[in-house]
C-alpha cells in the first residue's frame, strides 16, 4: 500500500448486529446433550434443537452420506459410463479452471481409471477460452474418436454445445451444481446430475461441483465393490471433495458438512505425492496439527486457484494425479510461484486503487465504484473488487482494459443486487452474467464512462443518502472471564467452519484495557483486556487478563485514542495460540468500539 493512500485512509462505519438469544431452547439442549450452554446456544441458532441432531452435527460419520442413486439421472449416467469402460471407449472429462472444477476432474478420472476405463480431460484457459463448454473442443474430441463427454462443475447453461454434441453423435453427461435457468429447459443431454434441477429429489441441494462428481464416482465404485468403497476408497476420495467444498463456499451443513469434516480428517494422512508436495509448499504439516477450514480456504485453495488465474489449470490435475514425488515437487513449486505472482499483481493494482481513493475525492464519493486499469491481470480483478468492497463498504467493479476491450468483475454489499444493477446497462456489454453479489462482463472500453455514469445513477436511487457501513454479525454475548481452554476445545467441534456454519463471533461489553496498547508492524494492535463478570457457567476464571490481537486495527484504535484504563466493547473470535512463548487461549478482535454506557 502506498504511503499517500495509507496516510489518508478512512474506515467505513461498522454496525454490529447482535444475534437474538435462545435461552430456554439452549438450556434444554445443553442439559439433554450434555453440552456447554454457549455451544448449545450456537447450535440452536443453527436450527439444531434436539440432542440427536446435535450429536449428528458434532460427530459426522460416513453413514451420513446419501445414496447417490437418489439423484435424478444417476442411474442413466452410471449405465453409460459402465458401457464405455466395458467397450474400451475413451471418456472426455470437461472441467473448469478453479478449485472445484479441477478437483472434480481428479475425482472422476481416478474412479474411472480404477475401474479400468480410459480418460482424457480438458480444462479451458481462463483468458483464451473463458468459462464453460466449447463446441470446438467437442468437435476435436469427436474427430479423435471420443463418444462420451462428462462435464464437471459446468454445463448447465450449455444449450448450443449440447446441441453440437447431439449433432455429432456424442453422448453428453452434465454434472453441475449451478442453478438451472428458470425459464428454459435444461440442455439436451443423455443425463444431467444436478440436485437443483426440476424433479430431483436428492436431499442435499447445496453440493459443489466436485461433490457431485464424488457422488457419480461413489455410485460407480459401489457397483463394483460396495464394502471396499465404503471402508477404504470413499474416505480417500473425500480429501479432494473436502478441499472443493470448503473452497467453493457452499453451505457447510448437512451432507456438505460430512464431506468437509471427514475429508479434513483424511487429509491428516496424505498419501498422494501431489498432496504432500502442496502441503509442503503451503508450509502445512497436517500430521502435527489438524487442518481447519481456514487452512483449506486461505492456504491451499489460493495455490490451487493460482494455476487457473495466472496460467493453465491442467497442472493442478497433473499434480494430484502424479505418483512421481520429484515431479510433484516441481508442480507444487510452480503453483507457489504462480500464487506469488498473483499476489504481486493484486498488490500492485490495489496500491493504484488505494492511491486513487485517497487522492480523487470525487471518485471516492461515488456510491458505486468502477475503477479501471490498463493491462491489469484478468485473473485477479475479482479479488481486487472484493478488496475494494472491504475497504469502502461500497459495491465495486474492477475493470482490466486490453486492446480496447474492458473485462470487468464486480462484488456487492448487503441490500444491493449487483446483477440487477448491471442489467440496467445490458446494451453496453458484449456479454455479462452473475448474481446478486458477484458479476462479470466484457464490453468496448470506450463505453466505460457511460457504464460508470448509469451505475452511479442506479446506486444513488437504490442506496440514497445511506452511509456506507459494514455489517458485523455476532452470534452470542460472552464475557471474557468465561473463556477457557475447555470452552475453546468444545468450540473446535463446530469445525469445519465457513459459509453456512460461520465461526462464532462473541461480544464482551465494558472490557478495560489493562496496559498500553502495542502496535505491531505499523498496522496491527495487541491489547491486554480485563473484565469482571457476575455470571459463569462452570467454565469461568474471573478477572484475569486476556490477550487480544487486532489485525489491521492499529489506525482505528489510534483514532479512538484508546489508552490504559479505556473501556471498550469488543467483538471477537476465540483463538488458541501455539507459539512456544506466547501460547495459550487469546482472542482476535473483529470489532472494537468505546463501551456503551
Amino acid at each position: 500500500m502506498g504511503t499517500t493512500a495509507s496516510a489518508a485512509r478512512t474506515f467505513p462505519r461498522q454496525r454490529w448486529v447482535i444475534a437474538p438469544a435462545h435461552s430456554e431452547e439452549a438450556e434444554a439442549l445443553a442439559k439433554a446433550a450434555h453440552l456447554p450452554l454457549v455451544l448449545a446456544e450456537l447450535l440452536v441458532a443453527r436450527g439444531i434443537t434436539e440432542a440427536q441432531q446435535a450429536h449428528t452435527f458434532l460427530n459426522p460419520h460416513i453413514s451420513h452420506l446419501h445414496d447417490p442413486l437418489l439423484m435424478l439421472g444417476m442411474a442413466e449416467a452410471v449405465a453409460r459410463v459402465e458401457r464405455a469402460i466395458a467397450g474400451g471407449e475413451t471418456i472426455l472429462l470437461y472441467g473448469d479452471y478453479d478449485v472445484d472444477g479441477t478437483t472434480a476432474v481428479v475425482l472422476l478420472k481416478t474412479a474411472i481409471e480404477m475401474l479400468g476405463g480410459s480418460v482424457r480431460f480438458h480444462v479451458p484457459h481462463r483468458i483464451r477460452e473463458g468459462y464453460g463448454l466449447q463446441s470446438s473442443v467437442l468437435e476435436t474430441a469427436y474427430a479423435e474418436g471420443v463418444r462420451l463427454v462428462i462435464t464437471v462443475d459446468t454445463g448447465m447453461r450449455a444449450f448450443a454445445e449440447a446441441d453440437t454434441a447431439r449433432r455429432l453423435g456424442l453422448d453428453l453427461i452434465v454434472t453441475d451444481h449451478h442453478l438451472p435457468s428458470a425459464s428454459e429447459a435444461p440442455p439436451d443431454a443423455l443425463a444431467i446430475l444436478n440436485p437443483n434441477q426440476v424433479g430431483c429429489g436428492y436431499p442435499e441441494k447445496g453440493l459443489c461441483g466436485a461433490a457431485i462428481a464424488l457422488k457419480l464416482a461413489q455410485a460407480l465404485l459401489e457397483r463394483r465393490d460396495p464394502v471396499r468403497t465404503r471402508e477404504k476408497t470413499l474416505p480417500s476420495f473425500l480429501k479432494m471433495a473436502a478441499i472443493a467444498t470448503i473452497a467453493d463456499a457452499v453451505p457447510l451443513h448437512g451432507e456438505n458438512r460430512t464431506i468437509a469434516a471427514l475429508g479434513l480428517r483424511e487429509l491428516r494422512r496424505p498419501v498422494g505425492a501431489g498432496l504432500r508436495a502442496l502441503f509442503a509448499a503451503a508450509q502445512l504439516d497436517p500430521a502435527a496439527k489438524a487442518l481447519t477450514g481456514f487452512d483449506v480456504a486461505f492456504r491451499l485453495a489460493p495455490r490451487i486457484n493460482a494455476a487457473g488465474r495466472m496460467d493453465v489449470a491442467s497442472q493442478v490435475i497433473e499434480l494430484f494425479c502424479t505418483r512421481d514425488g520429484a515431479r510433484a515437487q516441481v508442480l507444487a513449486a510452480n503453483l507457489e510461484l504462480l500464487n506469488r505472482q498473483r499476489r504481486e499483481a493484486e498488490a500492485a493494482a490495489l496500491s493504484m486503487i488505494e492511491t486513487r481513493l485517497a487522492e480523487d475525492a470525487g471518485f471516492a464519493a461515488n456510491r458505486l465504484l468502477v475503477v479501471d486499469g490498463e493491462g491489469w491481470h484478468r485473473g485477479v480483478i475479482g479479488i481486487l473488487a472484493s478488496r475494494v468492497v472491504e475497504r469502502t463498504a461500497k459495491p465495486a467493479i474492477v475493470v482490466s482494459v486490453e486492446d480496447n476491450v474492458a473485462h470487468g468483475s464486480g462484488r456487492s454489499v448487503d441490500g444491493f443486487p449487483l446483477l440487477e444493477a448491471i442489467e440496467t446497462c445490458g446494451d453496453l456489454f458484449t456479454r455479462f452474467g452473475g448474481h446478486a453479489f458477484a458479476v462479470g462482463f466484457a464490453m468496448p472500453a470506450e463505453a466505460l464512462p457511460e457504464l460508470r455514469r448509469r451505475l452511479n445513477i442506479h446506486a444513488e436511487e437504490k442506496l440514497g443518502a445511506k452511509d456506507p457501513e459494514h455489517l458485523l454479525k455476532t452470534h452470542a454475548e460472552l464475557p471474557l472471564d468465561r473463556i477457557t481452554s475447555v470452552l475453546a476445545g468444545w468450540l473446535k467441534k463446530l469445525e469445519p467452519l465457513g459459509h453456512g456454519n460461520p465461526e462464532p463471533i462473541f461480544v464482551a461489553r465494558g472490557a478495560r484495557i489493562a496496559s498500553a496498547p502495542r502496535i505491531m508492524k505499523e498496522r496491527h494492535i495487541r491489547l491486554d483486556l480485563q473484565q469482571d463478570s457476575l455470571s459463569t457457567d462452570g467454565l469461568g476464571a474471573g478477572g484475569r487478563v486476556m490477550r487480544c490481537v487486532g489485525w489491521d486495527w492499529a489506525e482505528r484504535c489510534l483514532h479512538m485514542q484508546l489508552a490504559t484504563g479505556s473501556l471498550v466493547d469488543v467483538a471477537y473470535r476465540i483463538r488458541e495460540n501455539d507459539h512456544p512463548q506466547y501460547g495459550g487461549v487469546e482472542i482476535e478482535a473483529v470489532g472494537i468500539r468505546p463501551a456503551e454506557a
